[in-house]
C-alpha cells in the first residue's frame, strides 16, 4: 500500500456521541480482534500522520481503546449532547496539517483506495459518492478550518461546505454510507468485514 503521511494529512475521528439508539456501546463493539473505533483508526492510518479524535461521552472507554494506537491525539468537547457540528469545531480546532479526513468513528469498513482517490483530488474539499449518494470520509484543505470555526451559531457543516464548494469524487466502495445506528446496523457491518476477510 502507497504511504501518503509525508503529504501532510491529518484525520479528525468523531468520537464524542452518545450512541443512543444502539443499546450496547457502539464504538467497542468487536470486529474480528479489534474493536470499530480501532478499525475504523486503523484502515486510515496509512494515510495520515496523526489521528484527532473528538471524545466526550465514554471518554475514558475511547482512550483505552486507542491507547496502542501511536499517531491518535485526543481533543475533548462538552458540546457532543447538542449537535454533531460541536464535535467537528472541536477536532477541526486541532488541525494542524495541510489537509485532513474528517469521518465519524463508526464507520470501520471504509476501503484504502477511497482515501488514495480523495487525496488525488485538488478541491479545498472532497466528498466520496457511491451510486450517486455522498457519504465519509470528507477531505479538506486547512483552510476550510477557518469556516468552520466562524460559522455562525446554528449552523452545520453541510451549510459550511455548500457555502464553500466541494467536489464529488465517485468511488466503489459502499463502506463510506455504512455506519452504526442500531445492532442491525453493526450485524450488517460485521457480516461484510467477516466476508471480506474470508474473500
Amino acid at each position: 500500500m502507497e504511504n501518503h503521511a509525508l503529504n501532510d494529512v491529518e484525520a479528525v475521528i468523531l468520537a464524542a456521541g452518545l450512541s443512543s439508539r444502539c443499546p450496547e456501546y457502539k464504538l467497542a463493539l468487536p470486529l474480528g480482534e479489534r474493536s470499530v473505533i480501532e478499525r475504523t483508526v486503523e484502515g486510515l492510518s496509512p494515510f495520515v500522520d496523526r489521528v484527532i479524535v473528538v471524545v466526550g461521552w465514554r471518554e475514558e472507554t475511547v482512550r483505552a481503546l486507542l491507547a496502542a494506537s501511536a499517531k491518535v491525539a485526543f481533543v475533548a468537547t462538552r458540546g457532543y449532547e447538542e449537535d454533531m457540528f460541536g464535535s467537528v469545531r472541536a477536532g477541526a480546532s486541532a488541525v494542524r496539517a495541510a489537509r485532513f479526513f474528517l469521518q465519524p468513528a463508526d464507520m470501520p469498513l471504509v476501503d484504502a483506495a477511497v482515501y488514495s482517490r480523495l487525496l488525488a483530488t485538488e478541491a479545498d474539499v472532497a466528498i466520496p459518492t457511491y451510486q450517486g449518494r455522498k457519504g465519509h470520509p470528507v477531505l479538506m484543505r486547512r483552510e476550510v478550518v477557518d469556516d468552520i470555526l466562524g460559522a455562525p451559531s446554528g449552523a452545520t457543516l453541510r451549510d459550511v461546505l455548500s457555502a464553500r464548494g466541494f467536489a464529488l469524487v465517485a468511488v466503489e466502495d459502499e463502506g463510506i454510507l455504512l455506519d452504526i445506528d442500531t445492532m442491525a446496523d453493526y450485524d450488517d457491518i460485521l457480516a461484510r468485514f467477516v466476508a471480506r476477510r474470508s474473500s
